[in-house]
């Protein structure tokens, strides 16, 4: 009864994120204070990057001025955009009307960003997009439908959406290491290790706030998994701020923990008429700067 009670819990607080994803997003970038366990926001210079009805989403930074995003056109075609915070200024660094790219990164060398792409045919693989704006190419020919993804040491952690969702690791051609198969959908690693974080659903915490996935780390040199306490009710969205510190968001309050430490420290709330509920985050200690996915109302 009680399994059966748990994935009734799953699947509905799944099937209300994917209703929450249908709607429009915006970033918002607001000032940080301090790093690690001083950093401080400030909720008042919270104000929107972008502003359209459109999907403008996850955010990440490629330097310390520059972040991509991915972001739809009024045809529902996604590309990848570069802001500058330096210059104030958009850029396409993608423009295909055949295909959309999500989930934009720096790679390891430095040398590309990559996105998961969704091709003509609707498969989902990652692919490698030339900072010198070459010609882009698929990574892993064979690794199909990609969802989320993250890199070390040159080489992609990737969650592969199946019957289980897996989270693997891609050593090279043929030799795939699986890491988990009850996973969700932040895949981000470690800073300075080589451990992959991740949200599992393995024995989620049921609250009355809601459903609280399980974070994990899994070392790809040691394969040691280490779990770090819940995430926050309701919520599928976390990044690393430094190697002991991780940032999360509940509804428009923005919360701090020590991998070490159970609970979550409220560090702030963006207050906001047209926006609610922050999903994904970026976090640039270099500029002091946080961006942050919101839905518009």
């Amino acid at each position: 009864m009680y399994r059966l009670l748990s994935a009734l819990v799953l699947f509905l607080f799944f099937q209300s994120q994917i209703t929450v994803a249908q709607g429009g997003f915006d970033l918002w970038v607001l000032d940080t204070e301090g790093k690690g366990k001083k950093l401080k926001i400030l909720p008042e210079t919270a104000k929107p990057l972008t502003n359209r009805p459109e999907y403008d989403n996850q955010p990440n930074f490629i330097n310390d001025s520059e972040l991509v995003f991915s972001a739809a056109d009024e045809k529902g075609n996604h590309d990848i955009i570069l802001y500058s915070f330096r210059t104030g200024n958009f850029s396409n660094l993608s423009k295909t009307s055949d295909r959309s790219e999500f989930s934009p990164t720096l790679t390891d060398c430095k040398q590309y960003i990559s996105a998961v792409v969704m091709e003509p045919d609707s498969t989902q693989r990652v692919w490698l997009y030339p900072t010198n704006m070459g010609e882009p190419e698929v990574l892993y020919d064979d690794i199909a439908p990609v969802g989320y993804y993250d890199w070390y040491d040159n080489k992609a952690a990737m969650f592969v959406l199946g019957q289980p969702n897996k989270l693997i690791y891609a050593r090279g051609k043929g030799d795939i290491l699986e890491i988990d198969d009850q996973i969700g959908r932040s895949v981000k690693r470690r800073p300075k290790t080589s451990q992959i974080g991740y949200l599992s659903m393995k024995s989620p915490r049921e609250t009355l706030a809601g459903l609280e996935l399980v974070i994990r780390s899994f070392d790809i040199e040691s394969g040691k998994s280490e779990v770090m306490g819940f995430g926050l009710a309701g919520s599928l969205d976390f990044i690393w701020l430094d190697q002991d510190y991780l940032l999360m968001a509940q509804g428009n309050g923005i919360y701090r923990k020590k991998t070490t430490d159970p609970e979550w420290e409220f560090l702030g709330k963006i207050q906001s008429s047209t926006h609610q509920n922050i999903t994904r985050m970026a976090y640039s200690p270099e500029l002091n700067k946080l961006v942050v996915t919101m839905q518009r109302k």
